[in-house]
C-alpha cells in the first residue's frame, strides 16, 4: 500500500447525493480494496499509477481546513464519506475523521457516517454528543466467503454487525447499506442484523463489468441477472419490514 500525505484546499464540498448537503472525504483511495468499488474513477485525478485499492492519499490538514470552512458554511447534513471509507486502517494513525467529527460537533452539523470498520467505536464519545447522527455499515452479504471474494482486505462481516449492535445499544441511530447486493441468503442476513439496525438501504450491483470475471470463476453468474436483485431484494425488504425496520430500495 502506497501512502502519500497531501494538503487539501477544501474538505467540505457540496453534493448532489439525495438527502445530503455536503460530503467530507478525509482520504483519497481506500485500503479495503473492494473489487467493485465505484469510486475507482477518482484515480484519474490523483496521478497514481498503482491499481485502485493499493494507494491512499491522506489529507493531513483536513480538520483545520474544515474548521475554517464551517465558519462560513450554511448548516446542513454531511455525508462522511462518499468516495472513501472514513475509518479505513490509516485512520487509526492519522485520526482525521475524528478531527472532522470534533469540528462538525462544534458547529452543530448533522452527520451521516458510512463505513465498514468497527474502528468507528473509538469515536463513540463524540458520536453520542451529536443531536442528529446516523451511523451505517456496508454489508453486501452475510457470507464471509463471499465477502473475501469481493472485499479481500475489508473488515469481517461479524465485526461490522457487532459494531452496529454496540452503537444501537448506545442509543445511536444505525442502518445497514446492503449495496452492492452480493450473493446472499435473505433469511440469514435479516437474522444476522436482527435488533442491530433501525433502517436498511438496498442497492444492486451497478458496476457488474468490473467484477464479472470474479462471478464467473466462482460459478456465481446467476447472481448478476436482473431477477436476482428483484426477487431477493423484495424478499429482504419484506423480511426486514416484518421486523419493523424501515427499508429503501434503489430500483
Amino acid at each position: 500500500m502506497k501512502t502519500r500525505e497531501i494538503f487539501s484546499r477544501t474538505i467540505l464540498t457540496k453534493t448532489g447525493i439525495p438527502s445530503f448537503d455536503y460530503c467530507i472525504n478525509p482520504y483519497v483511495g481506500c485500503g479495503h480494496g473492494c473489487r467493485y468499488c465505484y469510486a475507482s474513477f477518482m484515480k484519474r485525478f490523483t496521478g497514481h499509477r498503482e491499481p485502485w485499492g493499493e494507494f491512499v492519499d491522506v489529507k493531513i490538514n483536513a480538520p483545520q481546513v474544515l474548521r475554517r470552512q464551517l465558519k462560513r458554511a450554511k448548516p446542513g447534513t454531511v455525508l462522511l464519506s462518499s468516495v472513501t471509507d472514513p475509518y479505513q486502517p490509516l485512520e487509526k494513525t492519522y485520526r482525521l475523521t475524528r478531527g472532522c467529527l470534533e469540528a462538525l460537533l462544534e458547529h452543530d452539523f448533522s452527520v451521516d457516517l458510512l463505513t465498514r470498520s468497527s474502528l468507528c467505536l473509538r469515536d463513540l464519545d463524540l458520536i453520542r454528543q451529536f443531536k442528529k447522527i446516523d451511523v451505517g455499515f456496508s454489508l453486501g452479504t452475510q457470507d464471509e466467503r463471499i465477502k473475501v471474494l469481493f472485499e479481500p482486505r475489508s473488515p469481517s462481516l461479524k465485526s461490522r454487525v457487532e459494531a452496529l449492535r454496540a452503537l444501537h445499544r448506545a442509543g445511536v441511530k444505525t442502518y445497514a447499506f446492503i449495496g452492492p447486493m452480493l450473493p446472499l441468503d435473505p433469511k440469514a442476513l435479516v437474522a444476522q442484523l436482527d435488533g442491530a439496525i433501525d433502517e436498511v438501504l438496498i442497492d444492486r450491483m451497478n458496476y457488474a463489468n468490473k467484477v464479472k470475471a470474479i462471478y464467473r470463476r466462482a460459478g456465481l453468474e446467476s447472481y448478476l441477472e436482473e431477477d436476482y436483485f428483484r426477487i431477493f431484494g423484495e424478499e429482504l425488504k419484506e423480511r426486514f419490514e416484518e421486523k419493523g425496520v424501515t427499508v429503501s430500495m434503489c430500483y
